[in-house]
C-alpha cells in the first residue's frame, strides 16, 4: 500500500516540556475548575454551578409552585443535556438535597413520591419522583428577566444560562453550603432568614457596625433538624468573626413541643410505679437517625452503657427515640450526658465560610464581610433593574407619544392611509415621528380607536413620567437605594418571620452547663455488697452487706483470707507481696452463689506471688505500706490505681523481701507503731515516715535478727489497743505510750504486759 506523504506527522505535534511543569500545569487547571466551577458557592446566591442549573431547567419547565409536578426524570435529562454534561445520578442526588426539609432549612425544590428519609433510606429513581420550584426558589430567581444578571452560553453554545440568580432571598447564609474542593473547602451552616435581614438592615444603616452589634441580632445556625447548640455565645462570635469555628450542637431531649410552642419538659417521661425513661425528639443535623440507633444498641450490646437498658424507635412523621434506663434510680441527667459523650447525640458542625466573591475568587469571609458584599450585589443588581426599567419606559414611551399623536390627528392619519400606497413615509414627514412610532400606528386595531383607549393613553403616559421621574431619583442617589433595599427586605422578613410555620427558629442557642468529669464508672448502679477472697485466691461478691463473721463456703482444701463490704461503685485495691498493687471494679466481680472464680484470671499475677491485702479505694487517701525488712513509707491511694491488668509497680523488693502490711491511715492519726519478730516494739511521729509514689521507703525499725511482724498507725492520745485473747473478746488500751515512742529507725524495747503473742496489732 503507498505511503501518504501528504499527511503530517504525528509525532511533530510532541512538545519535549519537563514533566513536573507539564503535570503542575494541568493539574492547576483543573484545580481551579473545582473550586469555580463545582465545588464553592457563590456568594451572590448561596448556589453551586449544578443546583443553579437545575433550578434553570425547572424554570424553563414552567414548574411553578402554582403548576404540575412533573417527572424528576425529565428535569435531569434536560440539565444533562443542556447545561450541566455530567452523571445523571450526581445530578439527581444535588435536585434530591433540594428537595429534603432535613437537609436544607428551606427547601428549593418541592417533591413528590420517595426522596429519601432522615433514617438514611435512599429516594426511588428518578423515574418514579416528581418535582416542582418552591415559593422560596421563586423569590431566589425572581428578577431573572429584568436585565438583572449577564447571560453565558452553554458548553455545546445552542443556548445560554444566567451567570447567578438574583432574586432577594439570602440563599448563601440561609440555606448554607458545603462542599471539598482542591486545597480548600467549605461549610456553611443554615441560619433564620428573620435574623439574616435583621443584621442586613442593621449593617445597611450603620456600614461601620461591630461584630458583636451584629451578633446582638444574629444568634447563630438555625438547622433544619433542629437540635441544641450548646456553645457559648462569646464561642459562637469568635467563629463568625473569623470565618472559621467549630459549632457544638446536641439533639433535644423534650417529649414535644406545647400549644405555646414552647418545649414541654426535658425529656423526661414519667410511667407508672416511679418508672421513667427518656424521650429524644430532635438529633442533630446531618446525623442519620438509623446509624445513630445502631450505634446506641451496639453500646447496650458491648455493655459500654450500662445504665441504658434499651432503646426504641417510635417515630412516625416525627422524631421519637425512646431511652429505657437500667433501673429507676439511673440519674437521667448522668444518662443523658453519657449518651453525649458515646454517642452522636453530640456532633460538630465545623464552620467554614469559604465562598466565591463577584470575581469569582475564593476566601473565607467573616459574618460582616459576607453580608457587605451581599449588600453590594443587591444593590447592583437594584441598580442594574432600575436601568433596565428605564430602557423599557423610554421604549414605550416613544410608542405612547406616538399613539397620542394619532389620535389627535386621527381623521387625517385615516385619510393617509385610505389614499396613499406607502403611507408610513407620509405619516413620519406631517407628524414628525419615527419608524416605531408609524409602525406602531399602522398595526392598530380598530377597536382601539375608541375615546375610552386615549385616557388610557394619558393616564399611562403621565404613569411613565413618573416613574422614569423616580427611577432617575433612585440611581442618582445611593441614600434611596439602601431606602429601597430596606423596603424590600423588610417586605421578604414579612413571609419569614418568627410566627409563621417556615419562618420560626427551629435550633435552640442554650449555652450547656459545664458537665461533670465524665467516667464509665460513674454509670454503675450503685448497690451494697460483701467481697470475699479465699486462701487460695477464690473471689465473689455477694449481695448486701453480710456479716464479715459468718461462715463462708469455700473449695474442698481452701479457706477464707479477706472479706469487707464495698459497693459496685468501687474500686478494689489487690496488693501482692511482691510489691505490686492491681485494681478491680467491685460490679465486676462474680456472684456468690458459687465459688466464685480464681483471681488470676481476672488480672496478671506473678504465680509465685500471694495476696497480701484487699482493700476498698478511697480517694485522697493515705496508706502506710512496709516490708518485712523493716523499711516502708505512705502512698497517695489514688497512686496505687493501675489501669491495666498486669498492675503497678509500687514497693521496690528485692529477693527474700516482701511486702508485709498494708494499712490506711486515718486523717486523725498522728504515730506510726512498728513491732518486730524479735518482739521489740517502736513508736515515732507520722511526720517522720515519707510519702513516695514507689520505692524501698526508709528504715521503719531496726533488727540484729527476725524482721517485721506488724506496723499500724494511731492516735497518740488514745494509746495503743489489742483484743485480748480468750472467749470474752475484750479490748485492752495501754493509754501511755511515751516509753515506746524513739526516733525512726530506733531497735525498740518490749511491748505492754499483755500484748498478743503473735506481735499482730
Amino acid at each position: 500500500m503507498p505511503t501518504d506523504t501528504t499527511s503530517p506527522d504525528p509525532f511533530d505535534a510532541i512538545v519535549d516540556a519537563p514533566f513536573d511543569s507539564a503535570l503542575s500545569e494541568r493539574y492547576l487547571v483543573y484545580a481551579l475548575s473545582t473550586i469555580t466551577a463545582r465545588s464553592l458557592p457563590d456568594l451572590r446566591d448561596g448556589l453551586k454551578p449544578v443546583h443553579r442549573r437545575l433550578l434553570w431547567a425547572m424554570r424553563q419547565l414552567r414548574l411553578d409552585p402554582g403548576q404540575a409536578y412533573k417527572k424528576s426524570a425529565r428535569v435531569v435529562g434536560d440539565v444533562i443535556g443542556k447545561y450541566h454534561p455530567h452523571g445523571d445520578q450526581s445530578v439527581y442526588d444535588a435536585m434530591v438535597r433540594l428537595a429534603q426539609d432535613f437537609s436544607l432549612r428551606y427547601p428549593l425544590v418541592e417533591g413528590q413520591g420517595n426522596f429519601g428519609n432522615i433514617d438514611g433510606d435512599n429516594p426511588a429513581a428518578y423515574r418514579y419522583t416528581e418535582a416542582r420550584l418552591t415559593r422560596t426558589a421563586i423569590q431566589l430567581m425572581a428578577g431573572l428577566e429584568d436585565g438583572t444578571v449577564d447571560y453565558h452560553p452553554t458548553y455545546n453554545g445552542e443556548d445560554e444560562e444566567p451567570e447567578i440568580f438574583p432574586g432577594l432571598f439570602p440563599n448563601l447564609i440561609a440555606n448554607g453550603s458545603s462542599g471539598i474542593a482542591v486545597g480548600m473547602a467549605t461549610n456553611i451552616p443554615s441560619h433564620n432568614v428573620a435574623e439574616i435581614v435583621d443584621a442586613t438592615l442593621l449593617l445597611i444603616d450603620n456600614p461601620h457596625a461591630e461584630h458583636a452589634e451584629l451578633m446582638q441580632v444574629f444568634h447563630g445556625p438555625d438547622f433544619a433538624t433542629g437540635g441544641v447548640v450548646v456553645d457559648s455565645p462569646a464561642a459562637i462570635s469568635a467563629a463568625y468573626e473569623t470565618g472559621k469555628g467549630a459549632i457544638r450542637l446536641r439533639g433535644r431531649f423534650s417529649i414535644g413541643r406545647g400549644k405555646d410552642g414552647v418545649w414541654e419538659d426535658s425529656g423526661v417521661e414519667k410511667l407508672a410505679g416511679g418508672q421513667w425513661q427518656l424521650v429524644i425528639s430532635e438529633i442533630p443535623y446531618q446525623v442519620q437517625k438509623g446509624k445513630l440507633i445502631e450505634q446506641i444498641a451496639q453500646l447496650i450490646a458491648d455493655r459500654k452503657l450500662p445504665i441504658l437498658e434499651d432503646i426504641r424507635d417510635e417515630s412516625d412523621e416525627a422524631i421519637r427515640l425512646v431511652f429505657v434506663p437500667k433501673s429507676r434510680n439511673v440519674d437521667p441527667e448522668l444518662l443523658k450526658e453519657s449518651l453525649y459523650k458515646l454517642t452522636d447525640l453530640e456532633s460538630r458542625f465545623g464552620l467554614n465560610l469559604n465562598v466565591l466573591d463577584a470575581g469569582r475568587t475564593p476566601g473565607v469571609l467573616s459574618l460582616k464581610l459576607v453580608l457587605q458584599e451581599w449588600i453590594k450585589s443587591q444593590i447592583e443588581i437594584l441598580i442594574r433593574r432600575s436601568q433596565h426599567r428605564l430602557e423599557k419606559i423610554a421604549a414605550r414611551l416613544e410608542l405612547v407619544e406616538g399613539f397620542i399623536v394619532a389620535f389627535l390627528n386621527l381623521d387625517r392619519i385615516i385619510a393617509i392611509i385610505r389614499t396613499e400606497d406607502e403611507p408610513k413615509p407620509v405619516i413620519m414627514a406631517e407628524f414628525e415621528l419615527t419608524d416605531r412610532q408609524a409602525e406602531a400606528i399602522l398595526n392598530m386595531r380598530l377597536r382601539s380607536l375608541r375615546k375610552l383607549e386615549e385616557m388610557e393613553l394619558r393616564k399611562e403616559h403621565s404613569d411613565l413620567l413618573a416613574e422614569r421621574d423616580e427611577l432617575q431619583k433612585l440611581l442618582e442617589s445611593p441614600a434611596r437605594q439602601r431606602t429601597r433595599l430596606k423596603r424590600d427586605l423588610a417586605a421578604l422578613r414579612k413571609d419569614y418571620a418568627e410566627d409563621t410555620l417556615l419562618g420560626r427558629r427551629r435550633t435552640t442557642i442554650a449555652e450547656a452547663a459545664p458537665t461533670r468529669e465524665f467516667s464509665m464508672d460513674a454509670m454503675i448502679e450503685k448497690e451494697p455488697v460483701t467481697v470475699i477472697l479465699s486462701a487460695r485466691g477464690w473471689i465473689r461478691a455477694a449481695k448486701g452487706h453480710e456479716p464479715l463473721d459468718r461462715e463462708f463456703k469455700f473449695k474442698e482444701g481452701d479457706g477464707p483470707a479477706f472479706a469487707l463490704h464495698a459497693q459496685t461503685t468501687d474500686k478494689l485495691l489487690i496488693a501482692a507481696d511482691n510489691g505490686r498493687f492491681y485494681t478491680l471494679g467491685a460490679d465486676k466481680l462474680p456472684g456468690a452463689r458459687g465459688f466464685g472464680e480464681p483471681l488470676r484470671t481476672m488480672l496478671d499475677i506473678d504465680p509465685e506471688a500471694q495476696v497480701v491485702a484487699l482493700l476498698v479505694h478511697k480517694p485522697k487517701a493515705q496508706l502506710l505500706l512496709a516490708s518485712n525488712v523493716g523499711r516502708g513509707f505512705a502512698a497517695e491511694s489514688d497512686e496505687l490505681l493501675a489501669e491495666t491488668r498486669k498492675g503497678r509497680g509500687v514497693v521496690t523488693t528485692k529477693p527474700g523481701v516482701k511486702l508485709a502490711v498494708v494499712r490506711e491511715i486515718p486523717p486523725e492519726h498522728d504515730h506510726v507503731a512498728v513491732v518486730g519478730e524479735n518482739r521489740k516494739l517502736v513508736l515515732f511521729n507520722l511526720e517522720e515516715l515519707p510519702v513516695m509514689a514507689r520505692g524501698q521507703g526508709v528504715t521503719l525499725q531496726r533488727y540484729k535478727d527476725g524482721g517485721l511482724a506488724d506496723a499500724t498507725t494511731l492516735r497518740l492520745e488514745d494509746g495503743l489497743s489489742w483484743k485480748m485473747g480468750g472467749e470474752t473478746g475484750r479490748t485492752r488500751t495501754e493509754s501511755d505510750m511515751r516509753l515506746w515512742k524513739v526516733a525512726r529507725g530506733a531497735a525498740g524495747r518490749l511491748p505492754p504486759g499483755g500484748f498478743p503473742r503473735d506481735n499482730k496489732f
